[in-house]
């Protein structure tokens, strides 16, 4: 647009910007005159390769109500006044004439856009104008530098604008003070003189307080976006000016972008370093609420970004993507400092749950309202490596650790409630019962259906965790067991508590043979280490069994138990009621054996002990021996012993017709596997002929039982 476009506004208006604009001519004519630099490099239109395009008019900036500070300054000095708001009657005059020069310039940013409405609408300007004014715009690429004021003020009066927070004034005046020292420079030749160096210092002084301020507007320009709106467009303006300059002497060091950068990821890892973290022993769900109050901070400040920071800001700032970039390497620095943190399974769970599926859901980074923005690539979250290894595998290590811990409770509670107080166990369907497996695999399960959420991988190795641990648990209850309750035995509660734990492993075992296609191994491991301790219950109870009976069979091994019944009476009341505790046992474990051919055994013997006929023992042997064949002739010793027949010509007559029987028999292939029966039983003349024979066999001595 040209000087001698018309401008709406009254007549006046018209004459006096017609005025204002032969001022600008003038003042460039002056300041190229003045200029050592090439001919319109100043107040020339300037692409974002720095190329010179069209020839535009000068900013009226130097007439504007920011050029007029210097005016301010000297006249606070002069009434001693510190602080407050200086007021100009004319002010909104200046405002108006302002938003319309510059409107012409093509400088309009989104404040004066919003000023302009506002005195349209006063000067009663029609409603598709308003909304021209008012709609959102990105900054344009290219700008136009105002003139440079002729005298920069002096170093305090600029320090002063900076902490003002009036950066166009200041940055005009820096570099009016810039130019200044390239002029001297350039007339000093190599010699620097005590002056020029002075401000050569103050310039360093001025940039660097001037890019501290900038970092400063950059880092809270998300949590104060009102405050910074118009503060942002004087800051992109400003690194563009510098990095341009970036060659010319008496500048800073290093790229101003760069510098603003490093700034918006300042303020990012401020803000996520703010949201709320509780410390873990005052609340359980620390470490979950934190992490919900985090996504919603990052939610919302990249929703102010889309929709007000960057419309402050030229494209190739690229404002969105700095963001969304930032807040990822701040989240990833945050990440390792929680990790740190978590020492409970829980809170690990929330850490890969948030990392796996929330961060990049529609409830952070996926969100709606950062759309079409947020391309596919920005919103996931590229965690190193070895960080993802480190938390997978301390949630692992925790998972048997929490299962260590879980299990040695349960022990814990068992004495407490029920071995201390002597509590008999409860019956569940007629079967005496523990719960503690069921306890067991429901923490099993939990957190294996809580890995599996995260993935395939993790639930394995999971898996893996629980069952490495549970291999220890059979071990470490049968010794708590024998601790505290061996006091107990021969009592009928100890043999109660055999069964229910008899039980209760072998339902743990059930639940197990979910997971044995996925850890056969483990779980066959773990499965003889249940069946280990099932031996020991069981045998247990055949110790005990024995050492109930001991006594009776010690008397009966007399004469008189043919004649008196109480000590036999005795020893059946002691196999009724193992068999009574024994129905409570749940199958396999309650049947006494497996193998129905066991089952004859007790009425062979028993023919030959109440054989009335001692001459008619002979032709009992044959039908014993068919069917256990690794019956000797020292057991039928300790049988006739039994049945209280001397050592005389009868008893060598029956000893000698079966080592007749046992030479004649031929074994069948079926026989081999009753072969160690007898074969394994120690025998002596007297009652230790039962010592090793199963207690599940022991009833079947007596008919009916």
């Amino acid at each position: 647009m040209s000087a001698d476009a018309p401008i709406h506004d009254d007549g006046g208006a018209a004459k006096k910007m017609a005025g204002v604009f032969g001022s600008f001519r003038k003042s460039i004519r002056q300041a190229t005159e003045k200029s050592p630099r090439p001919a319109g490099q100043r107040g020339s239109k300037v692409s974002e390769l720095g190329s010179e395009e069209t020839k535009a008019p000068p900013s009226p900036s130097v007439t504007s109500p920011l050029r007029s500070v210097a005016a301010l300054f000297q006249a606070k000095d002069e009434d001693g006044e510190k602080g407050g708001a200086m007021t100009d009657p004319n002010m909104g005059t200046r405002l108006k004439k302002g938003a319309s020069i510059r409107r012409s310039l093509r400088l309009v940013s989104r404040k004066d856009k919003k000023q302009e409405a506002s005195l349209a609408v006063q000067e009663g300007s029609s409603k598709e104008e308003e909304e021209e004014e008012a709609a959102w715009e990105e900054v344009e690429e290219t700008y136009t530098l105002p003139e440079l004021p002729h005298t920069p003020l002096s170093v305090m009066q600029i320090n002063k604008l900076i902490e003002m927070e009036v950066l166009e004034e200041a940055h005009l005046n820096l570099l009016a003070l810039r130019l200044e020292f390239q002029q001297e420079g350039q007339r000093s030749g190599q010699d620097l003189p005590m002056e020029l160096a002075k401000k050569e210092k103050d310039l360093s002084i001025l940039y660097s307080d001037l890019r501290r301020k900038i970092a400063s507007i950059v880092r809270t320009s998300v949590s104060l976006p009102s405050r910074n709106k118009g503060l942002l467009v004087h800051v992109a303006r400003i690194v563009q000016e510098e990095d341009k300059r970036a060659q010319e002497p008496g500048g800073l060091q290093g790229s101003w972008m760069e510098a603003w950068r490093e700034a918006v990821g300042e303020g990012v890892r401020d803000k996520v370093e703010s949201v709320h973290l509780e410390q873990s022993h005052l609340n359980a769900s620390w470490l979950a609420v934190h992490l919900g109050l985090l996504g919603k901070a990052v939610v919302e400040d990249l929703e102010t970004v889309k929709r007000d920071i960057r419309w402050s800001y030229p494209r190739s700032f690229k404002v969105f993507s700095t963001y969304v970039e930032h807040y990822h390497a701040a989240i990833k620095q945050h990440l390792n400092k929680l990790l740190q943190q978590s020492t409970h399974l829980k809170d690990l769970y929330a850490l890969l749950d948030w990392i796996v599926h929330r961060y990049h859901s529609e409830r952070i980074m996926g969100s709606p309202a950062l759309q079409p923005d947020m391309t596919e690539e920005k919103e996931n979250l590229q965690l190193d490596e070895d960080f993802l290894l480190q938390l997978r595998e301390k949630f692992c290590i925790t998972v048997k650790e929490d299962m260590k811990a879980f299990t040695i409770r349960l022990i814990e509670l068992e004495n407490e409630e029920m071995w201390t107080a002597r509590k008999r166990p409860d019956r569940e369907e007629d079967f005496l019962n523990s719960h503690f497996h069921m306890d067991i695999w429901t923490k099993v399960k939990g957190n294996v259906v809580n890995a599996k959420r995260i993935d395939s991988q993790l639930e394995l190795k999971v898996i893996t965790s629980c069952l490495q641990e549970l291999q220890d648990f059979p071990k470490r209850f049968y010794a708590a067991f024998q601790l505290h309750c061996s006091p107990l035995r021969p009592q009928s509660l100890w043999s109660e508590y055999s069964i229910t734990y008899i039980n209760s492993f072998a339902a743990l075992l059930q639940h197990m043979e979910d997971y044995q296609h996925q850890c056969a191994d483990l779980v066959e491991a773990t499965k003889e280490e249940v069946r280990c301790l099932h031996s020991k219950l069981l045998q247990g109870l055949a110790e005990q069994f024995k050492v109930e009976i001991k006594p009776y069979l010690g008397r009966m091994m007399t004469r008189k138990w043919l004649t008196n019944d109480k000590d036999f009476n005795q020893l059946y009341d002691r196999t009724e009621l193992l068999s009574q505790q024994c129905d409570a046992m749940m199958p396999p474990h309650s049947q006494r054996s497996s193998k129905d051919w066991l089952y004859p055994v007790g009425d062979h013997l028993s023919d030959i002990i109440g054989e009335k006929n001692k001459a008619d023992i002979k032709n009992r042997l044959q039908p014993l021996l068919e069917q256990y064949p690794d019956f000797s002739s020292k057991h039928l010793t300790a049988v006739l012993a039994f049945r209280g027949l001397p050592r005389a010509r009868e008893h060598q007559r029956i000893l000698l017709s079966l080592d007749r029987l046992r030479k004649t028999r031929t074994f069948k292939d079926s026989d081999q596997s009753r072969v160690d029966f007898f074969g394994g039983m120690e025998v002596t003349v007297r009652t230790d002929c039962l010592s090793r024979l199963s207690f599940f066999c022991f009833t079947s001595v007596f008919p009916g039982n």
